[in-house]
C-alpha cells in the first residue's frame, strides 16, 4: 500500500496504468474506496481533474496524461532503484514481463527457460502473447521481441535468435485441388490462411524479395488466426497455404506433410531480437534474463 508524501501520485499512476480502480487497488493491497479517496485528494490539491470515470472504464484526462508523462518515468526509476537493492542479496529476484508471440516462446525461450528458472529461483517470468506491436513502456513490460529490422530506433535491440526466413507451405492434399503459385501475385487467387495482428487489427502481409525486388502480398481465405501454431496445423490438414517460419515448418517438410512453394522468393532476414528502453539502469532480474537469452551462435 502506498504511503508517504507522494502516495497520492503513486495511487493515481496505478489507476491510470490499470485503467481500473478495482484492479489497481488489488495490486496495491488497498480497498477501491481508499484508492479513490487518494486520487481525489490529489485532484483537489492540484485543482484539476486527472481521470475521467464512467461505470465501465477509467481514462486519464489531458492533465492526467501530462502528469503521467512527466512524473511516471521518475517513479519507474525509483522502482528500478529499489529492485537494484537486490544487489545486497546473493541472487536477484522480482518479476520480468515480456511480450512476444508463442512461436518465440516455444522455439527461442523455452529451451533456455527452465535452466534460467532453476538458476534464479526468486525471479518470476511472465509472458504475454501478442503478434502486434505492443508499446512496452505504456503497458509496463520489461521488453518485447521483434524481428531485427522492425525494432524502433529509440530502443536497444539484442539478438536472441539466428537469421531465418518465412516459407509458403501447403499440404499435398491442398495441391491436389489447387495449382502451385509461380509468383507471389498468384497467391491472391488461392485460398490462404491469414495471421491477424490484434494490436493493428489487420492481417499481416506476406513479404517476398527476389533480385532486389520486394513484394508485399495481402492474401485471402476462409481461415485466420492470431497465432502461427494453429495455422501450422490447419495447413497440414489442407485448409490453405500458410506463411510460416522455416524452422517451424521444417519437420513437416521432411516428413512430406507439407510442401514448400516460391522458395526462391523467400530470402533470409534478421532474426528475433529482444528490445527494451534505452534506460541507464535495469533491474537485476531483467539483466539476468537478458543475458541468459542472448544468442551466442
Amino acid at each position: 500500500m502506498p504511503s508517504g508524501p507522494h502516495s497520492d501520485i503513486s495511487s493515481f499512476l496505478a489507476v491510470a496504468q490499470d485503467r481500473s480502480f478495482t484492479k489497481a487497488a488489488a495490486r496495491l493491497g488497498m480497498t477501491p474506496s481508499a484508492l479513490s479517496h487518494a486520487v481525489r485528494n490529489l485532484e483537489e490539491r492540484l485543482g484539476l481533474r486527472l481521470l475521467n470515470r464512467t461505470t465501465r472504464n477509467v481514462a486519464p484526462t489531458e492533465a492526467g496524461a501530462r502528469l503521467i508523462q512527466s512524473v511516471g518515468p521518475l517513479f519507474e526509476q525509483i522502482d528500478i532503484e529499489l529492485d537494484n537493492l537486490g544487489d545486497l542479496r546473493e541472487r536477484p529476484g522480482g518479476k520480468v514481463r515480456i511480450t512476444c508471440n508463442d512461436y518465440v516462446i516455444e522455439t527461442i525461450f523455452r529451451p533456455k527457460l527452465q535452466r534460467f528458472l532453476d538458476q534464479y529461483p526468486e525471479i518470476e517470468v511472465e509472458f504475454s502473447i501478442d503478434y502486434g506491436f505492443t508499446d512496452i513502456i505504456e503497458d509496463s513490460f520489461d521488453a518485447g521481441v521483434r524481428l531485427g529490422d522492425a525494432v524502433s530506433k529509440d530502443m536497444i535491440a539484442m539478438r536472441i535468435g539466428p537469421d531465418f526466413r518465412f516459407l509458403v507451405v501447403g499440404a499435398p492434399s491442398y495441391f491436389d485441388r489447387h495449382p502451385r503459385p509461380e509468383t507471389p501475385h498468384d497467391l491472391t487467387r488461392l485460398p490462404c490462411i491469414n495471421l491477424r495482428s490484434m494490436t493493428a487489427g489487420s492481417f499481416f502481409p506476406w513479404a517476398f524479395e527476389k533480385d532486389g525486388k520486394e513484394i508485399n502480398v495481402r492474401v485471402e481465405g476462409q481461415l485466420a488466426f492470431n497465432s502461427v501454431l494453429p495455422i501450422l496445423k490447419s495447413a497440414i490438414e489442407g485448409a490453405g497455404l500458410a506463411y510460416l517460419p522455416e524452422d517451424l515448418a521444417a519437420p513437416h517438410l521432411t516428413s512430406g506433410a507439407l510442401i514448400t512453394v516460391l522458395e526462391d522468393w523467400c530470402p533470409y532476414g534478421p532474426g528475433y531480437h529482444l528490445y527494451y528502453p534505452n534506460s541507464r539502469l535495469a533491474a537485476r532480474s531483467f539483466s539476468a534474463f537478458r543475458e541468459a537469452m542472448r544468442f551466442r551462435g
